[in-house]
């Protein structure tokens, strides 16, 4: 669609600007992501008199299928819609480079993500209040989440009027209806359908955020930017280089924002205020390249410090998985199918299209949130949060930042309503399919699977997203997550493994595969064996943003 298409379909006003030329604007939102479009909207219905202009890197894209479609999530991933940022090597995953997925389109990682729809247990809200950020807490946040949120066939509690949809989907493939009757008979632990409401412990089917009048994704493009005023103006494919400061002459030592400099050296004045959302690699980097920062970073890449802000691009905490995978026997069949057979493909999306049940409508996510007990006993989880304090006191002798952050998760640790271990039942082989040289793939029929994905949900080990010094605007940032670097992480990771094991192990879904694909049964033995796969396979959730890497109050981030 074109972009002016676009615009009667939101209801917005687009500006191009020439190369050094001069705009003003009440307040300009940098970002046309999740948070970004939300804002704007909200802006533009409370203060119909402002100017608001949204800045996005990417384009807007309402007709891609490859977003709209839920049966074709994670299509996106790593496509041109996906800043597919590299980490840097990594030592404990055998010197390999990640990726960390962001959206670079409007909507931001609402478009690219897989649709999740989920929240975390209340106490976790309440400590970002504990750690220094009064008014962010369970009782706030719960407030603006079901605000946001049109939940239809959510249980009581759920919100039903915002803009963004979410629903149960009406596809569920015939060997993942006994996922939840498997965790719950053989595992002991209980179903829960309203995990929404701020304890997520047990067992359940996830809504996801699609429309279930159309089944079409709901994210923030096409959720919140029809309901904005013709106040709300935006440029699309515009990179913002950095932000105006100017000093404050009665105080001397702080400074106002003014406006951005875009990366062709157009120069937009902001009257009242300039909001960064451009998420949580390139907020940063944004600060850093304005002169807001450590100041021996911007000395390295030759940025004048305005601001002396060491903590900036710091506390990089990132949020991960591991996949099992699973070949299902011949009689069970699923998605899979979309990925080798073209014909079949063609002929769910032409079902989707004319509103008739598709395996395109996007098939049910059932999920497990865990407590350290629930998943290793009493004993195991005990020995994980010792060692766990053992990491944080390690830390608290060899640095001074980030100390509030280690306490606050050692809290939630012993939290028996706050999981440690997400599992998500995934129909079909997450991240791709079998090799044309694979053996498997000449089998006839082709074999279809199920995938387990495995998140650690507090994973101690931080690192840092600052800008690359040689390329401040054109380079990728310099992302070190530090990925399993304590013992901590790399031993939750050998429980969260075995867990996940003795689900699929567990009947009645024993019953429906016959073959542990990846990493394989007899491959994976022992911790020892554990450590080595998980080296050679760990990356990150392509689910989750990484955590915030400004500091937040005193909780380092």
């Amino acid at each position: 669609m074109a972009l002016s298409t676009l615009l009667l379909w939101i209801g917005l006003s687009v500006g191009v600007l020439a190369s050094g030329a001069t705009k003003a604007d009440s307040k300009i939102i940098v970002g046309g992501g999740t948070a970004g479009n939300a804002l704007a909207t909200r802006l533009s219905q409370g203060l119909p008199k402002a100017k608001i202009l949204v800045i996005e890197a990417g384009p807007a894209a309402p007709d891609e299928d490859a977003i709209n479609v839920p049966g074709l999530k994670g299509g996106n991933l790593g496509g041109k819609y996906d800043w597919k940022f590299p980490t840097v090597p990594q030592v404990a995953l055998k010197n390999r480079t990640t990726v960390v997925n962001r959206g670079k389109v409007l909507g931001g990682s609402s478009a690219i993500n897989l649709l999740s729809w989920n929240r975390a247990a209340a106490v976790e809200y309440d400590q970002w209040e504990k750690v220094g950020n009064p008014g962010w807490n369970w009782k706030s946040m719960s407030a603006a989440m079901t605000k946001a949120e049109n939940y239809t066939g959510g249980p009581p509690g759920s919100g039903t009027k915002g803009p963004v949809h979410a629903s149960v989907s009406r596809y569920v493939p015939e060997h993942q209806k006994l996922f939840v009757p498997t965790v719950t008979g053989a595992l002991g632990i209980a179903e829960n359908n309203s995990s929404l409401q701020g304890n997520p412990i047990g067992v359940m089917f996830q809504p996801s955020s699609v429309n279930p009048t159309n089944y079409v994704r709901s994210y923030s493009a096409n959720a919140y930017l029809p309901q904005a005023g013709p106040n709300l103006e935006f440029l699309a494919n515009t990179l913002v280089a950095k932000v105006n400061l100017k000093k404050e002459i009665r105080t001397g030592n702080t400074y106002q924002a003014t406006g951005v400099t875009l990366a062709n050296g157009t120069v937009i004045l902001a009257s009242q205020e300039v909001i960064l959302s451009a998420g949580a690699i390139q907020t940063p980097n944004l600060l850093e390249r304005s002169g807001i920062g450590r100041a021996s970073v911007l000395r390295a890449a030759n940025i004048t410090q305005l601001v002396d802000l060491p903590g900036v691009s710091e506390n990089y905490n990132d949020h991960l998985r591991l996949q099992l995978v699973y070949q299902l026997k011949p009689q069970y069949r699923g998605s899979d199918l979309l990925k080798y057979n073209n014909t079949a493909a063609a002929e769910e999306l032409a079902k989707w299209r004319a509103g008739i049940p598709s395996i395109m409508d996007d098939k049910a996510s059932a999920y497990v949130f865990a407590n350290w007990e629930q998943v290793a006993g009493k004993s195991e989880a005990d020995r994980l949060v010792a060692l766990a304090r053992s990491v944080a006191a390690a830390s608290d002798r060899s640095s001074t930042t980030g100390k509030p952050g280690l306490t606050s998760k050692l809290t939630l640790l012993t939290s028996p309503s706050v999981p440690q271990v997400e599992i998500i039942f995934s129909d079909g082989f997450a991240g791709g399919y079998l090799s044309p040289s694979d053996p498997l793939y000449s089998q006839v029929p082709k074999p279809h699977f199920f995938t387990l994905l495995v998140a650690i949900q507090h994973p101690l080990s931080t690192g840092s997203v600052h800008i690359n010094t040689s390329f401040p605007l054109t380079g990728n940032p310099v992302i070190n997550p530090n990925y399993l670097s304590n013992e901590y992480d790399m031993a939750s990771c050998i429980a969260a493994l075995k867990f996940a094991r003795r689900i699929a192990l567990s009947d009645p879904l024993r019953s429906v595969w016959e073959n542990e694909y990846s990493p394989a049964l007899d491959a994976v033995k022992t911790d020892d064996d554990d450590e080595a796969w998980r080296r050679a396979k760990y990356f990150p959730s392509d689910q989750h943003g990484g955590d915030a890497t400004e500091k937040a109050g005193r909780g380092g981030g």
